[in-house]
């Protein structure tokens, strides 16, 4: 009898840690969730910009093109130049160089927050996989199997850290794996 209420006392003691593993962990992914839905928002924001940027910068330099065309036709017309076409190409000389440093810019913008994407991807997974691995945990009674949940369980945790705090941590070798 005894050795029935030390093995159910075993059991509640394993279910409590899985319990409780299991409500910090779902706990931290929603929040590395609801993070990284905003990383993306702001990934999409910054692509849209350096499309847009690189949008006006094709259609600055396709217009100098024009100006520059337009004031060789005059020349060969023997026409006088024109003052306009000379102010307007010297315009899009000016801007042509700003746009493509912008537009770098926000590509450089998207790239940055992508390395925050991929690790809040990359947690989610990890902590998922210790969710699972609890479950089967709990249903073979197994602490050893807790024991994996929680290695995972800390690597998803550290990511979601590393994109939490803004650090460069990359999951260079899962992202080249399932990427």
């Amino acid at each position: 009898m005894e050795f029935e209420v030390s093995a159910e006392a075993k059991d509640k003691r394993l279910n409590r840690r899985v319990a409780v593993t299991v409500v910090v962990l779902s706990v931290a992914m929603g929040l590395g969730n609801i993070k990284d839905g905003n990383i993306v928002q702001a990934m999409d924001q910054a692509q849209a910009r350096s499309v847009d940027l690189w949008n006006e910068y094709q259609a600055t330099r396709t217009k100098l093109r024009v100006t520059e065309i337009a004031q060789l036709q005059l020349a060969a017309m023997r026409a006088p130049p024109s003052d306009r076409l000379a102010t307007d190409a010297a315009r899009y000389r000016r801007e042509a160089p700003r746009l493509a440093v912008a537009a770098r810019a926000a590509g450089d913008r998207y790239d940055a927050l992508n390395v925050h994407d991929d690790q809040f991807d990359a947690s989610e997974a990890a902590i998922a996989t210790a969710i699972s691995i609890c479950a089967v945990a709990a249903l073979a009674e197994s602490g050893w199997l807790l024991g994996a949940a929680w290695g995972f369980a800390a690597f998803g945790l550290f990511l979601s850290l590393c994109g939490f705090a803004g650090w460069a941590f990359h999951p260079d070798v899962l992202s080249t794996l399932l990427g």
